[in-house]
């Protein structure tokens, strides 16, 4: 059985820490050298504890699609309802990285995998229940999960990871506390999947149309309101299974498009927490200096920026064209523009030091289109143009679509620029949110600037979301069953070490083939003011720490 570590609650902390002192105190006045300062400082340590009550402020940067975690694959999506839900396990808060290693249940008291990897069986809590009042049982998780991997119509409209379970085989319940997912190969990552925030459990009994606009979970936070471009409020959940939890009385999401504004609300005080990544590391440097005492971290989003072609439409049939505008793209161009050289650069999989599974610099070395002789690379581009039929006297006119907010504007103008390196003409298509992803989705675009974030650091999230042939985050139609025999042949493979050599040889093919060329890895802000207490992000992903249910606020 894999134990995982109890998560402690407060409560229970604060009591141990009370049992400590009185051994102390015992020990020293047997020892008869009890003073005063110890005390003092002792009872000062107990009366720092979390505060109820309160709204937490926080900036939204754009209207979400929908408020259906599993519909969408946008931190808009995710980060204001993921309070909404619990999912079976979860990433452990305490931990810098979200990692395999560190995860600790939730909805799940423990689990056990099969001798030969392919059963993962969980317990599951007793005494929890929907915000309607429902009791949640196993039916709950096994009705989640066969709607994800598409083995049920949910009548869900996207189902963008439905690819992270292509191994799954089937789920089965044994009464209504345990479940187990039954897998067609061994693949460890599989519980890392589950501990993200796009993977929270779903009510079985609510209809995926009311999860878009009133979503029922179990989480410490219940839904209250979503006004279109407007707000999103919700509410403390007073049953919560964690009692004494969370120690918010709401959580108000504010939607201000125009970052400059969202910054200058920020610095005023009017919020207390700013939405995640979405500060440049030059924005975070002119609030601090303008508010001294905000605190910020400008790390890894899991997030990059890459060039989408859609290959199925002419002329981006020709492999040729497509080869030329990957290498148009000046990457540390990109970096220096975007962040002052602040992204980092690398394939499909986030770079190390953050990042498990990304490139050493001396192997991005040897992946062609990665070097720093640019030149050389744009006047391979333009050769393959002519030889395409395209020239200075006649340059490739495209439109390059993009989703209408400023980390994807600001990016596209810049691919704009260096697509004029290789005859090919551009001109800006800003898109709202859910008009970007439904045209995505549909492949109704020919380029696009897109700014893609994976929720876990993973490569079988990587590679089977977005690269498997008939995926519905496969933007760009890239299709290569020898390379996707690959992703399963590492999946299933325990030697990390091992792992990640191939891992880093698929990145590599991925990006000689253009599949879906990436420019950059976003780093991006966060800021709070100091009465924000109980925060905790990780460094590899910003799409799976939004509970809320430690946070609260000092005022």
């Amino acid at each position: 059985m894999d134990r995982p570590r109890a998560k402690q609650s407060p409560a229970r902390a604060a009591c141990d820490h009370l049992k400590q002192i009185g051994r102390a105190v015992a020990r020293l006045a047997i020892a008869g050298t009890l003073t005063l300062p110890f005390l003092a400082v002792s009872t000062a340590t107990i009366a720092h504890a979390q505060k109820q009550g309160g709204v937490l402020r926080v900036t939204h940067r754009d209207n979400p699609p929908s408020a259906s975690i599993h519909e969408e694959a946008t931190i808009s999506t995710d980060m204001p309802f993921m309070a909404v839900f619990n999912n079976l396990v979860v990433f452990d808060p305490n931990s810098k990285q979200d990692r395999l290693d560190q995860i600790v249940p939730e909805l799940a008291t423990e689990w056990q995998w099969s001798a030969d990897g392919r059963d993962l069986t969980f317990k599951l809590r007793d005494g929890v229940k929907w915000h309607d009042g429902k009791p949640f049982t196993s039916a709950d998780v096994k009705c989640t999960w066969d709607i994800v991997s598409g083995k049920v119509d949910g009548k869900m409209r996207k189902n963008p990871r439905k690819p992270w379970f292509i191994n799954l085989r089937e789920i089965t319940t044994n009464g209504d506390r345990e479940v187990t997912f039954h897998l067609k190969d061994p693949q460890p990552s599989f519980l890392a999947m589950l501990a993200g925030g796009f993977s929270p459990v779903y009510p079985c009994h609510v209809p995926a149309a009311q999860m878009r606009t009133h979503p029922i979970g179990t989480g410490p936070f219940k839904f209250a309101e979503f006004r279109q471009n407007e707000s999103i409020k919700l509410v403390r959940n007073p049953d919560y299974w964690k009692p004494g939890k969370p120690y918010l009385d709401g959580i108000e999401y504010t939607i201000i498009p125009n970052r400059a504004t969202m910054v200058l609300a920020l610095e005023a005080g009017k919020f207390d927490l700013s939405f995640t990544g979405e500060l440049t590391p030059e924005l975070v440097k002119d609030a601090q200096a303008q508010a001294p005492q905000l605190q910020c971290v400008v790390q890894p989003s899991n997030t990059q920026g890459n060039l989408v072609v859609n290959r199925d439409k002419p002329p981006f049939d020709d492999a040729r064209i497509r080869k030329a505008m990957a290498l148009a793209i000046d990457r540390k161009a990109f970096s220096d523009i975007l962040s002052h050289g602040v992204d980092q650069i690398g394939g499909a999989m986030l770079p190390p030091p953050e990042g498990l599974w990304g490139w050493s610099p001396e192997f991005r070395e040897t992946v062609p289109g990665y070097s720093a002789d640019v030149e050389h690379s744009r006047a391979e581009g333009r050769k393959l143009m002519q030889e395409a039929g395209y020239g200075p006297d006649k340059p490739l006119q495209i439109k390059v679509s993009t989703r209408n907010i400023a980390l994807y504007r600001d990016a596209a103008v810049i691919l704009i620029d260096h697509l004029k390196s290789v005859y090919i003409q551009g001109e800006l298509e800003p898109l709202d949110s859910s008009v970007w992803y439904a045209r995505l989705a549909r492949k109704d675009y020919t380029v696009g600037m897109n700014v893609q974030g994976t929720g876990i650091d993973d490569p079988d999230v990587m590679f089977f979301e977005n690269y498997t042939c008939g995926s519905e985050r496969n933007y760009t139609g890239y299709c290569n069953r020898d390379v996707e025999a690959m992703f399963h042949r590492q999946s299933m493979m325990t030697d990390i070490d091992a792992r990640r050599k191939l891992v880093w040889e698929i990145d590599k093919t991925l990006q000689e083939d253009g599949a879906r060329p990436v420019i950059y890895h976003e780093k991006g802000g966060t800021c709070w003011w100091p009465q924000v207490k109980g925060l905790k992000l990780a460094v590899n992903s910003i799409y799976n720490r939004w509970r809320f249910e430690d946070v609260w606020l000092d005022r």
